[in-house]
């Protein structure tokens, strides 16, 4: 299959960057990632600088795979990273429009890589939970209820890619903090420090410089894992309830 590309190409952060129109040929069953790796080729054949983009696992796991696929993070297939989409999703002859995440908190290093530490940032400010040292307990120790532990997984599925923030308006990245949020509050082990990691998280998103969230819900939409916005408004009651603890 024939196909023409546009890609934003841009040599660094303080660059102005553009689009580039590139014709490539792909097999159907290449996965995208393959079939920029054919245009990467075809550039360097050229004696012409490759386009830049992340990957690493490409099995849908790591989320570095970030750009913007004809509008849509990640592309057309609902619940995919990139990594995951497939050319038989496109046709013969169609036009694919490819850029960065478009948010300012990932400010552009070149082409299609973006700087996404202020994920770790948000992470780093409470994203864990304080446990004696020694042996693992054992699995068994502490009874869990089968909802609670798989709310608490499908919350734990965010892999920190960031199309959330890429696909919000405003840029916010509320879906990932509640993410990381829930997987850790909903379990005993995390409930001790859950107030204040509440707290901290939710200030380090606002520092990054993250949007506010307006309930559109186009992160839900676009999130390949499709995490539920029902974290969002579990991490909304419990900054008002630590907020009103802390003030008492």
């Amino acid at each position: 299959m024939k196909l023409k590309l546009r890609v934003w190409r841009q040599k660094d952060a303080n660059s102005k960057g553009g689009f580039h129109s590139h014709d490539v040929e792909a097999d159907e069953h290449m996965s995208f990632l393959e079939m920029m790796d054919v245009l990467n080729e075809q550039l360097i054949s050229e004696k012409k600088e490759p386009v830049a983009f992340e990957h690493d696992c490409r099995e849908g796991i790591c989320g570095t795979c970030n750009m913007v696929i004809n509008g849509r993070p990640h592309g057309p297939q609902k619940g995919t990273t990139v990594c995951q989409l497939h050319m038989r999703q496109f046709k013969d002859g169609d036009e694919i429009v490819i850029e960065p995440w478009r948010v300012t908190a990932f400010p552009i290093i070149k082409d299609l890589v973006v700087d996404r530490s202020s994920f770790d940032h948000i992470i780093q400010a409470g994203g864990y939970i304080s446990v004696n040292t020694g042996q693992a307990p054992d699995g068994n120790a502490i009874p869990i209820e089968k909802d609670i532990s798989s709310e608490a997984f499908d919350a734990a599925a965010c892999i920190g890619c960031g199309a959330c923030a890429a696909a919000c308006p405003n840029g916010s990245a509320m879906l990932f903090t509640a993410a990381k949020v829930a997987h850790l509050g909903k379990l005993p082990q995390g409930k001790v420090e859950h107030e204040g990691r509440v707290q901290k998280m939710v200030a380090q998103m606002d520092k990054e410089g993250f949007g506010f969230c307006s309930n559109i819900g186009a992160c839900e939409v676009e999130c390949p894992k499709e995490i539920s916005t029902e974290n969002i408004a579990m991490l909304n009651r419990s900054y008002l309830g630590s907020m009103l603890s802390s003030n008492d």
